[in-house]
């Protein structure tokens, strides 16, 4: 059985403080693609089409520091495909977090880590 707050409706967004929220918006669109939109304090949105969740970057004056403890796992269609991709876009190998070949863990030009996950099998 499924628990849900009955006061909570959903995700809105997902919320990434950064340095430069308009240049790490732009990777991230990149990678999945939709629209950046600058709000006038320098903050950035990724909007996709059909999406529930938009994805904020906001503007903090700290650098990241230690390991993320929330990061996206992005499905790939074409794994090695998917890897190289990231990498043209400005992503670094993380393979200090993670190198065992089942997935590829990445870091985004800020740093943070994400994962790119082979494609499901139709099995």
């Amino acid at each position: 059985m499924e628990a849900m707050s009955s006061s909570i409706s959903g995700v809105a967004a997902l919320a990434i403080d950064c340095a430069d929220p308009g240049a790490l918006a732009t990777f991230w669109q990149k990678l999945l693609g939709g629209q950046v939109v600058l709000d006038t304090d320098g903050n950035a949105e990724l909007r996709r089409n059909g999406s529930n969740v938009r994805f904020d970057f906001l503007k903090v004056p700290e650098p990241k520091s230690g390991k993320n403890r929330l990061h996206l796992d992005l499905r790939s269609r074409v794994y090695d495909a998917a890897i190289a991709e990231a990498l043209s876009f400005g992503a670094t190998l993380a393979d200090d977090v993670y190198d065992g070949g089942e997935w590829q863990v990445l870091r985004d030009p800020e740093g943070n880590e994400f994962c790119i996950l082979r494609p499901r099998s139709n099995v």
